[in-house]
């Protein structure tokens, strides 16, 4: 029995190990290949995890313990599960969460705030800086007044029409003193 235990940890670290230095090119060649375990909890970090932690405990408590082997063999299947818990719940799922995505669409825009990059004639177009996330895009641009709009002015995004942004100067308030 210490055999499987020591297998399952040597697996274990490998396949880490593995996974670490070759991810990307083996999911790049499995792509798709293991859909059908879509369930969440056999995430292949999850199971890699229990395989490891139940090789590991077992051959800890095999040594130094003197439990028999069927408790050593249920305690080291109950300590994997709940390691296998602690990673899914701990690691696996917020970072499934945390991914965010950069992309946006054009319609988003209306309504947002943005800078004059080249002039806007009356009839015709220019280019507009719009600030989305953490960055900045620009953008064709045409003027919603059809007035010119020179470089350096802020605008509103009034309205998306075909991807070109229709925009007017914006007005800001002064307060009194």
């Amino acid at each position: 029995m210490e055999a499987l235990f020591w297998g399952c940890l040597t697996g274990g670290v490998l396949f880490a190990i593995v996974s670490v230095l070759l991810g990307d090119v083996l999911s790049g060649a499995l792509d798709g290949a293991l859909d059908f375990l879509s369930l969440d909890v056999l995430n292949p970090m999850v199971i890699a995890a229990a395989v490891t932690v139940f090789g590991g405990s077992g051959i800890m408590l095999t040594t130094y313990t003197e439990f028999s082997l069927l408790f050593v063999i249920m305690l080291s299947l109950l300590i994997s599960a709940a390691v296998s818990v602690v990673v899914y719940f701990g690691y696996v799922r917020p970072m499934e969460n945390s991914e965010n995505s950069t992309g946006f669409s054009v319609q988003e825009l209306a309504g947002r705030i943005g800078e004059v990059m080249i002039p806007l004639p009356a009839i015709g177009y220019g280019e507009v800086m719009v600030r989305v996330g953490a960055s900045n895009t620009l953008h064709i641009a045409s003027s919603f007044d059809q007035r010119p709009v020179p470089a350096g002015v802020r605008v509103v995004v009034i309205d998306v029409v075909d991807g070109v942004l229709r925009v007017s100067e914006l007005e800001e308030v002064k307060g009194e003193v």
